[in-house]
């Protein structure tokens, strides 16, 4: 699995960031998470607002920063 945090590198993308190390870490999931920063690369998903949360290249959110609930449903379903 891959997860990509997109963003420029904002309190809220770091927040959204570590909420996701801390899910994948309670899931016991094995997954590589990817810090996006190039603005070219993010639009490349449709997200207009950041952080961005995409797994396995589907966003799964976008601009807000999503629960710890919320991230590990993104990350199960």
């Amino acid at each position: 699995m891959v997860i990509k945090v997109l963003g420029s590198g904002c309190a809220n993308c770091q927040k959204l960031e570590a909420l996701a190390k801390q899910a994948v870490a309670e899931l016991g999931l094995d997954a590589e998470i990817v810090k996006v920063t190039d603005y070219a690369d993010i639009m490349a998903y449709g997200i207009m607002s950041t952080p961005g949360l995409v797994v396995d290249e589907e966003v799964k959110t976008a601009g807000f920063v999503p629960t710890l609930d919320q991230v590990k449903a993104a990350l199960q379903s």
